[in-house]
């Protein structure tokens, strides 16, 4: 859209407390027009309606702050967005992760889809189109009372929306812990035509590994009915462009907001804004559990009772790679002497998450209801220096 030029009929809202409807003129009217509604709060088990429109339009910006910003209730609260009417959300995800970053944590970044000013807010840039109806609310699923929730949404009202519009939608799972030898799926498979957004990431690593490293899965896409993925990256660090390992670095469609070694947590994110991913026929993707140390480390990991499955071997030789996989399974195990000391590949099991973002040509959720909240806060903790506090 050019700065410049106003779409014919398209008007602005702002949707928020003070102003909850489409109305004209009726905005802020409550305390005799003097900051009358700015707030409100959710008690326990409670679910708060933020958005409910007919007609058609799109969302252009949500900023939202609430006062306890703790992991626990970060991963408490459950935002959803239905279009449409639909009686099923395409969006189902915990408050904290669905604004991109993971784990409860909140940290200072912007990027291209999201930002968090100082830490204590939460903006989200996503334009989500609709052509009949949306609706927006968050739901405290804890035992324990939200006191302050302040927000803003923006959107186009009456806009008209071309036949190839598409539908926004936000998938949240977790595996704690993953299942070992298998792939975790940020996407599970989803039909119809559309285009991959993107995901952010939450791992909680076992300390059984001994803060060896766990990102050398590569993130693969599947297309339609096929059995084995077009599209294979080359590595977890690689995919969100970075390599040899990742600290914290936020930029704009790609980075880690945390980088945490001491507690084993990692939170990272990629999306493709320049780099689409279309899908015609359905779509999955998932990214493998798999992570790396010295071949006498993983030895020692293995002997300790670690959960382990080693799949290749790196030594810096003319043999070069080996992979143990394509080798018959009693010549596999890498306590031979046969095989030099060196960089070992693994499947590990650790605790992953992901919120994947996705344009679907349907208006209907797709994909299974979110995990409860007992699944979602457990093993958190709190974290120094995660602005993990409750301000009363």
């Amino acid at each position: 859209m050019n700065l410049y030029e106003k779409p014919r009929g398209v008007e602005t809202r702002w949707i928020s407390f003070e102003n909850t409807t489409l109305d004209r003129g009726k905005a802020g009217l409550e305390n005799k027009t003097a900051k009358g509604h700015a707030f409100d709060n959710i008690r326990a088990g409670e679910t708060k309606t933020l958005l409910d429109i007919q007609g058609s339009g799109s969302i252009r910006r949500i900023w939202l702050t609430i006062n306890d910003r703790s992991p626990e209730m970060l991963r408490g609260l459950r935002i959803e967005m239905f279009w449409d009417n639909s009686d099923r959300p395409a969006v189902s995800a915990p408050l904290g992760d669905f604004f991109g970053v993971s784990l409860g944590r909140r940290v200072t970044f912007e990027c291209a889809l999201f930002s968090d000013a100082e830490g204590r807010s939460f903006n989200c840039f996503i334009p989500m189109p609709f052509r009949t109806a949306a609706r927006i609310t968050i739901t405290n699923d804890l035992d324990k009372p939200l006191p302050l929730l302040f927000y803003d949404i923006d959107i186009l009202i009456n806009e008209q929306h071309s036949p190839d519009m598409l539908y926004f939608h936000a998938h949240w799972r977790r595996e704690n812990p993953n299942q070992l030898g298998k792939d975790f799926d940020i996407l599970p498979k989803v039909a119809g035509s559309g285009r991959f957004l993107g995901c952010n990431f939450g791992v909680i690593t076992n300390p059984g590994y001994a803060g060896s490293w766990f990102g050398e899965g590569e993130v693969k896409v599947w297309f339609g009915e096929d059995e084995f993925p077009t599209l294979c990256g080359t590595g977890t660090e690689d995919y969100i462009g970075t390599g040899w390992g990742q600290g914290k670095y936020i930029q704009r469609t790609q980075g880690c907001h945390i980088a945490d070694d001491q507690a084993g947590q990692w939170a990272f994110y990629r999306y493709h804004v320049d780099d689409p991913v279309y899908f015609s026929e359905g779509c999955r993707i998932a990214i493998q559990t798999i992570g790396g140390a010295g071949k006498a480390k993983t030895i020692a990991m293995m002997e300790a009772g670690m959960p382990i499955i080693p799949v290749s071997l790196h030594p810096l030789t003319e043999r070069g790679f080996i992979p143990l996989m394509d080798l018959e399974p009693e010549e596999r195990d890498i306590r031979n002497d046969d095989f030099p000391e060196c960089w070992c590949n693994f499947w590990r099991e650790d605790d992953w998450s992901a919120t994947a973002y996705f344009y679907l040509d349907c208006a209907n959720g797709c994909l299974p209801e979110i995990a409860s909240v007992t699944e979602r806060i457990i093993g958190l903790g709190e974290v120094e220096g995660s602005d993990a506090r409750a301000d009363t």
